[in-house]
């Protein structure tokens, strides 16, 4: 368990740093530009429709965040790839409609300063990439002689 009591300061200097990253090229993505836009940090504090997630997850993926840039900036391959079909909101004159739109999940695992991360990029549609989360990736389970690694909960879009 993490110390709360200080969580709207580390909210607030985790804010602070994210609105300075702007974006990153990502090599594994052929040097396409990745953007750090309002939506990523929104997900790093809410999940789902405005839930709020647990304080102490927000607090870990604060305390993550400065190693994410580095990650997208060094990475020259993906080790999880999802694409699927989601209903999106979309602004058609003046209107907020429903349409169905394919997302896309780039996930990247990499040991940044002893730290075992999984960094996921977001794309909607034919739209720009973005950060959309970042994870500690340190479950790790054993069976017999062999090492079970799980680094997300199965569902990229939530994690």
């Amino acid at each position: 368990m993490q110390d709360v009591s200080n969580y709207e300061k580390l909210r607030e200097d985790a804010r602070n740093f994210y609105k300075t990253l702007g974006f990153v090229r990502c090599p594994a993505l052929n040097n396409e530009v990745v953007h750090f836009d309002a939506e990523g940090f929104n997900h790093l504090v809410y999940k789902g429709k405005r839930r709020e997630r647990n304080r102490n997850d927000q607090i870990t993926k604060f305390k993550l965040l400065p190693k994410t840039k580095t990650v997208i900036e060094i990475s020259t391959t993906y080790q999880e790839y999802d694409e699927s079909l989601i209903e999106v909101a979309k602004q058609r004159f003046k209107k907020t409609v429903q349409e169905t739109s394919t997302v896309r999940y780039w996930g990247f695992v990499a040991i940044i300063q002893n730290f075992r991360i999984k960094v996921i990029v977001r794309q909607i549609g034919n739209g720009q990439k973005h950060f959309w989360s970042v994870i500690p990736a340190w479950r790790t389970g054993q069976y017999r002689d062999i090492k079970v690694v799980s680094m997300a909960k199965g569902d990229l879009a939530e994690d």
